[in-house]
């Protein structure tokens, strides 16, 4: 016997077949003419009882007209050709009339009448193979819940069903976790013939609908009851006819009341419970209209397998949208979710990851405030871009912000984060730039550990790639780094980026850099020499320059513009540790802010810079550092060598001192202590006016 071919069938009445009457959408198994005996017949041979030779040459000579009723099609000497059937569709099979219909045009077994056009049943077993694994396949392709119960319906509508119900768990169960609650099930998707289309009649036996989706008729929510028929049913987990004994009971309570005008009479609804890997997760009704020939028991099978990996497949889903969401929540903890707004610089920033369906990976950007109105910029790259990158990306993230605190320079960061890498794992590898910038002095002091170089943009919108010492990455150990200190003249952007933005499958990382700083240059073209581009702006530009074959790897974009502090809003002292210190310093604090036109001020700063200085000198054994800063608030940093951070609390009455920290947290706008390497800076700001 010729081996059959097999295509998938449709799983929409969007894509009729050729040679199927434009009325009729569902075309399961479609009746045409005999094959043409040329090549290129979209049919397969015909099936009948009509005496034939086989391919033995035996005469078989059927017996009072009735023979087996899944003989398989029978081999002619003259089929020299094998016909090819239709893409993306069941075999077209001629010669069915026959077999299936009597006189009158009635089907054999059932004695209906068959209108002219309608899709014949699936009466071979093998037809039903091939639907079934043709809607497997459908119902695979799908990643998320909707794409997994659109294929369902998709897959049966027609083919199997002329409609079909879906109800899923609200919520459904993830993994291994228990529900609590009693269970819901709720409508999630209906899928049926258009009415348009539909010259038959719909499911109306009993109502007249206007619109074609049967939600319109069907109950949205259903709880199910303890012992109730539906759970009988759902906890049997095989598909049964609506018309058997625990159906009809549990049917009404699924579909809800008024609902039992969409399900046909005799075996024409099967109710199908959907059981995931654990527990029933939903259940599926497939309805085919009245005047169709009803479902068989070959059917039962055939829905249970479309309910098992359907099933699956949400389980599946669901479990993927869990893991998403906790992706999405690792990787938007791991990144700063807003930038500070230190003094003298302006911040923007940018994270793409490396795919949609992987958002987590190692690459990560920081800003951290640092004493004296400083910032830490940071930008690094660990290897990979899974949930372990990103975990060991948060680790060191989380010790280059305490690294920062504690204001090391930026050679000795990297070296620690370097020790840490190592007792991570010995492959732990990492690139990281650690960068501080000074609005005061109007420097940035740059050590690298392995990563590319940052781009500096000019004022006059010439852009350059600084020479900084690119270092072995993080996790090497026993290496050097080494900083350098560089200008950061006002009105200049600094561009911190992981090799993601600059090399790809399709160029190198210094191809990527000379490409990066020639589009720095041009997008600072079209603001012109004397204003600098939007920040915001020019990082969407910077992305821009990335083609569709560019995203191979995470993407971490920093960008600092400096505006800096003028040397006429700096006020700077260094007071010796004596008795006449917090005096000294009031007349100073007040010369400074009649300078500023400021007067009125004086007092609450005097005050202030009066407690803060008399608990530094009281302790310190060097000189203690004043000085005042005005930008957009007046900033006063009182530095000493004593590392001991004062501690806020409530003094009793008995108490003689105590209550500068007290008068200092009721006077100021905000206020703080950070410790230093030489000890420590307590500072407080105020608003002007």
């Amino acid at each position: 016997m010729d081996a059959t071919r097999v295509t998938e069938q449709p799983t929409s009445f969007e894509r009729p077949q050729p040679g199927v009457d434009p009325a009729d959408p569902r075309g399961a198994l479609l009746r045409s003419q005999a094959p043409a005996p040329h090549a290129g017949a979209a049919a397969l041979p015909a099936q009948g009882r009509s005496t034939g030779e086989t391919p033995s040459g035996t005469s078989v000579t059927p017996s009072d007209g009735a023979g087996p009723e899944h003989s398989q099609p029978a081999a002619t000497e003259t089929d020299t050709h094998r016909p090819r059937p239709t893409p993306e569709a069941i075999p077209a099979q001629p010669g069915l009339e026959p077999e299936r219909s009597g006189p009158g045009g009635k089907e054999r077994r059932t004695g209906q009448v068959t209108p002219p056009g309608r899709p014949t049943p699936m009466r071979r077993d093998g037809d039903r193979l091939r639907f079934v694994g043709a809607a497997t396949r459908r119902i695979a392709r799908g990643i998320d819940l909707d794409e997994i119960v659109m294929g369902l319906c998709r897959a049966t509508v027609p083919t199997f069903s002329d409609a079909i119900l879906v109800y899923l768990r609200d919520p459904l169960p993830v993994g291994d976790e228990r529900p609590t609650g009693p269970v819901v099930l709720r409508l999630r998707r209906t899928d049926r013939i258009p009415e348009e289309r539909d010259t038959e009649g719909g499911f109306q036996p009993v109502l007249q609908p206007e619109p074609s989706e049967l939600s319109a008729l069907t109950a949205e929510l259903c709880e199910v009851l303890p012992g109730g028929a539906l759970s009988e049913v759902l906890r049997g987990v095989r598909p049964v006819f609506a018309d058997a004994p625990a159906a009809r009971a549990a049917l009404p309570e699924l579909i809800g009341e008024g609902g039992e005008s969409v399900i046909p009479g005799g075996q024409r609804a099967i109710l199908a419970p959907l059981r995931g890997r654990r527990r029933v997760i939903g259940a599926a009704v497939f309805l085919r209209r009245p005047e169709r020939i009803p479902f068989e028991a070959d059917d039962l099978l055939v829905a249970a397998q479309l309910a098992t990996h359907s099933a699956l497949g949400i389980d599946k889903a669901v479990l993927y949208g869990r893991e998403a969401y906790i992706a999405d929540e690792l990787q938007r903890t791991m990144l700063p979710e807003t930038l500070p707004q230190p003094t003298g610089v302006r911040l923007a920033s940018r994270y793409l990851p490396a795919a949609e369906t992987a958002r987590v990976g190692g690459d990560w950007y920081d800003a951290i405030p640092l004493p004296g109105s400083r910032v830490a910029l940071v930008v690094g790259d660990v290897m990979g871009h899974s949930m372990t990158s990103a975990a060991i990306m948060g680790q060191l993230r989380t010790t280059a912000q305490t690294l920062a605190g504690l204001d090391l320079p930026p050679q000795e960061v990297l070296h620690h984060l370097d020790e840490q890498a190592q007792r991570l794992g010995t492959d732990r590898m990492a690139t990281c730039l650690y960068a501080v910038y000074d609005p005061v002095t109007h420097r940035i002091t740059i050590a690298n550990a392995g990563h590319p170089p940052p781009v500096l943009l000019h004022l006059g919108g010439r852009a350059e790639v600084l020479r900084v010492p690119a270092g072995a990455p993080i996790g090497v150990g026993g290496v050097d780094f080494e900083a350098v200190e560089l200008d950061a003249p006002a009105g200049a952007t600094l561009l911190l980026y992981t090799d993601g933005l600059v090399e790809s499958r399709l160029r190198d990382v210094w191809t990527g850099i000379e490409q990066l700083r020639e589009k720095l240059a041009a997008t600072a073209q079209l603001t012109g020499p004397d204003h600098p581009p939007p920040l915001e702006a020019l990082c969407e530009e910077v992305l821009d320059m990335l083609g569709p074959g560019d995203r191979d790897d995470d993407i971490a974009l920093l960008a600092a513009r400096f505006d800096g502090i003028a040397p006429s809003d700096v006020a700077y002292w260094s007071l010796e540790p004596e008795e006449m210190a917090p005096g000294k310093a009031r007349r100073l604090a007040r010369s400074a802010l009649a300078r500023w036109d400021l007067e009125e001020l004086t007092d609450p700063v005097e005050l202030l810079v009066s407690e803060v200085v008399t608990n530094a000198v009281r302790y310190a054994s060097r000189p203690v550092t004043l000085r005042l800063l005005r930008t957009d608030v007046l900033r006063c940093e009182v530095g000493d060598d004593v590392p001991q951070l004062p501690r806020l609390r409530q003094a009793r009455h008995t108490d003689e001192g105590g209550r500068g920290l007290f008068l200092v947290n009721r006077l100021a706008r905000r206020w703080g202590a950070t410790r230093l390497s030489t000890g420590k800076v307590v500072w407080f700001e105020l608003n002007q006016g």
